[in-house]
């Protein structure tokens, strides 16, 4: 009977060109033959390789073939300390072993604990968890707009943005990012956001109005091609918020927990911030996401304002502490500054070798970009062959996000490799 009126149901919705979205609460309550349906099981939203991989080894990956990938795109800055870390693997199983999840209604131990040591070591007095970055950033804006509604201005919700964000795929964090490509057929932007260009301070300045709230950046653009921010932009953004009561607001979801050397980005400025998403390598490969505020930027972040089913859940939570721990003992760092350094110099004499087609060598860390003068994929197709993992990004750029625990070794490997795929490469 359900089947039958599922089916005049959608007959009625076609005749008016319309959609209707069903939920079903069991499975198999409408039998139909696939056979006939041409769009893949996986929704197709993503251009994927025809790579599988079944095993992971510090930097390396291994698909079902035994073929090995050194995996200089880390899942797109996740894996920060590669794959089937010793101590990571220790915490999951510990996790799984105990409880899997409970709801934010009940305190959450491991949670705690991790947001005591990202409040230990950040300028941040409070945590809330998510589970992605996207869910990361949305908390930044709810908490803006809440810390001026807190503060007796509820029309001041507008956030200044920059050209070449890209915040997360969510219809707020889309509109803050204002990238078309990103934006086509979803209907008008979510409101509330204003775009200057990156770098500008003048412009910045310029946009302010009574309605703005806050100011939100990336100090290191990572979709629009690894641009780092101009050296006195980050400080000239902190005093702007200050004279003019807004939040300073920083999106490190792809820069931080060590990416570029420093525990977050924006220490290379001397520059703190009100508010930061963080995500990606938080979860070394498990889904997390959170946002750190100052105390009085989350004055109005009361009880009931914001929340979430599984964010800062106990597995999440549990791997994401061993990550922190991990990052910020003793000598981590700077063994990533010192792999960051030899690995740009090597970088810096291959762009002298191949200038005719890598133009510039950017970033800070290992957070690197290499901008090319023609088609990055190519770049990237050649280094797959040769059994090596990137990432594109704009601006002709080829992303390097190796994991933080590469040495000299795989440095000099992935050197090797880059040298061989850019003397095949045509363009």
């Amino acid at each position: 009977m359900r089947a039958d009126l599922g089916f005049a149901i959608r007959r009625l919705t076609e005749s008016a060109d319309g959609l209707i979205f069903w939920r079903f609460p069991t499975a198999g309550l409408l039998n139909r033959e696939r056979e006939s349906i041409v769009i893949s099981a996986i929704m197709p939203t993503y251009a994927r390789a025809d790579l599988a991989f079944v095993r992971g080894e510090g930097p390396y990956l291994f698909d079902a073939d035994g073929r090995k990938y050194l995996d200089f795109a880390s899942g797109i800055a996740v894996t920060t300390l590669g794959h089937n870390h010793p101590k990571l693997v220790e915490a999951l199983r510990t996790a799984a072993e105990g409880v899997w999840h409970t709801s934010n209604l009940v305190r959450i131990p491991t949670q705690e604990a991790l947001a005591e040591i990202l409040v230990a070591n950040t300028f941040a007095d409070t945590v809330f968890f998510g589970n992605s970055g996207a869910e990361a950033l949305e908390c930044c804006i709810k908490v803006a707009r809440k810390f001026q509604s807190a503060g007796g201005n509820p029309e001041r919700y507008r956030i200044i943005t920059f050209e070449g964000a890209f915040h997360g795929r969510t219809l707020a964090t889309l509109a803050a990012g204002n990238q078309k490509k990103h934006l086509d057929g979803f209907g008008p932007p979510v409101d509330g956001f204003d775009q200057v260009p990156f770098g500008d301070v003048a412009a910045v300045e310029q946009v302010i109005s009574s309605e703005t709230a806050a100011i939100l950046v990336e100090p290191i653009q990572g979709e629009s091609g690894v641009r780092v921010s101009p050296d006195s932009f980050l400080p000239a953004l902190r005093q702007i918020a200050d004279k003019a009561d807004l939040l300073l607001m920083f999106d490190e979801v792809q820069s931080g927990v060590g990416r570029t050397g420093r525990l977050f980005a924006h220490e290379h400025w001397g520059v703190t911030p009100d508010v930061m998403a963080v995500a990606k390598a938080l979860g070394g490969g498990l889904p997390i996401g959170a946002c750190l505020a100052t105390e009085r930027a989350a004055q109005g972040m009361v009880a009931g304002s914001h929340g979430s089913t599984f964010g800062g859940n106990p597995i999440a939570t549990a791997v994401g502490l061993a990550v922190m721990k991990e990052v910020t003992r003793p000598g981590f760092l700077e063994a990533v500054r010192r792999s960051a350094d030899a690995l740009h110099q090597g970088l810096e004499k291959l762009r002298a070798k191949h200038g005719n087609k890598i133009a510039e060598v950017r970033g800070k860390g290992l957070f690197v970009g290499l901008r090319c003068t023609g088609d990055p994929n190519v770049v990237i197709a050649e280094l797959r062959a040769r059994g090596m993992l990137s990432v594109v990004a704009g601006d002709n750029v080829v992303r390097l996000l190796p994991p933080l625990i590469i040495d000299q070794s795989h440095i000099e490997e992935a050197l090797a490799k880059l040298d061989d795929a850019l003397s095949a490469t045509s363009f």
